[in-house]
């Protein structure tokens, strides 16, 4: 049953995937779309991959920084290499890549998965706490032209909204009611908890997890990880912008319409579903409809940005999973394994 569950979920949500791609199709004018790609100046486009490419190599250095404080000291290559497969993890099942980049590296490195998971969650609190200064930006600057937008996606789901808040109510308070019983039952056995292997082992793994988050608090160096920070969101900004030059159409664009697109794109690669495939591409080209980017240019445009790079992320995972197995291939011969000691050695 579990091994059917797993073949089942990500099958679905490729056909989630599937169904929203269909959706933002179909009603396009291909020929238009095509002509679009026919006029493109891939040079842009190729300074975007650049972009890409300097992006991860600093967030492998950030994350080589979150990691040292916990008392291992893995190389640049290996944390890069991790993260890379772990974006192909992603691909294939979303939230499977974080769980992944950890397994390699406590293959490579030795470090926990438990403590590398926590710097992930460290760095996925970073990167909301980036994002929500982004949208922040996005509505003072582009308020007058997105506020219709959500405007009218509130009114629409008010309705809905108010219906159901009462439901919300009866739910907190039984979420609420629940946690009181279960902190309740565990303070009453806990010493009979504590002679629990498994208690002991999701406690053991809760405060290595623990370590991991917190590493962020002990950086040898404040100033190069936050600059690194800082510098990984600025280029995820230029990819979304110079691709806009790519396309006659959204060549005139400003920045504020790139950081709209910074914003809205985002927020679909968080969704559930593989690579944000679907999701990313209908947000994108609602944004740019706000713009006055006839709805064939911006799927043209929605289209370039995520399959250049999501083609990239392949081919740097490929590459980096290649890598760790020739050094994985070349380390066991040099250091060979020996189950049964020699003649000469046992008449020592």
């Amino acid at each position: 049953m579990k091994k059917l569950l797993s073949v089942l979920k990500p099958v679905l949500l490729l056909s989630v995937s599937a169904f929203l791609m269909w959706y933002a199709l179909k009603e396009l004018d291909f020929e238009k779309m095509w002509e679009e790609f026919l006029n493109a100046d891939y040079g842009w486009v190729l300074l975007s991959l650049v972009m890409g490419v300097l992006a991860y190599l600093s967030r492998a250095i950030r994350w080589q920084m979150q990691i040292k404080p916990t008392g291992y000291h893995p190389s640049v290559r290996n944390t890069y290499s991790a993260m890379m497969i772990g974006y192909i993890a992603n691909l294939v099942l979303p939230r499977m890549g974080e769980v992944v980049r950890c397994s390699v590296l406590r293959r490579t490195d030795g470090v926990p998965v438990n403590t590398g998971f926590g710097t992930v969650i460290a760095e996925r609190i970073i990167d909301m706490v980036m994002l929500l200064m982004a949208i922040g930006l996005t509505f003072l600057i582009e308020f007058g032209r997105i506020q219709a937008f959500f405007l009218s996606l509130v009114s629409d789901k008010y309705s809905n909204m108010e219906q159901s808040m009462s439901s919300l109510y009866w739910l907190f308070w039984v979420l609420l009611g629940l946690a009181v019983m279960l902190l309740v039952i565990g303070l009453r056995y806990l010493n009979r908890l504590r002679k629990n292997t498994y208690f002991r082992k999701a406690v053991d793994f809760v405060k290595g997890m623990l370590k991991g988050v917190f590493s962020i608090t002990k950086l040898e160096n404040q100033a190069a990880f936050w600059m690194h920070t800082v510098f990984v969101w600025v280029l995820y900004y230029g990819m979304s912008l110079v691709v806009f030059y790519a396309l006659p159409a959204t060549s005139g664009l400003s920045w504020g319409a790139g950081l709209s697109v910074l914003v809205v794109g985002s927020l679909g690669m968080a969704a559930p579903v593989q690579g944000g495939i679907g999701v990313y591409h209908l947000l994108v080209q609602a944004t740019l409809l706000l713009y006055g980017v006839p709805k064939e240019a911006g799927m043209a445009y929605a289209l370039l940005a995520h399959t250049s790079q999501t083609l990239l992320v392949v081919l740097m995972g490929v590459l980096s999973f290649m890598g760790s197995m020739l050094r994985k291939r070349r380390s066991a011969r040099m250091h060979p394994v020996r189950t049964k000691a020699e003649p000469h050695e046992l008449n020592r």
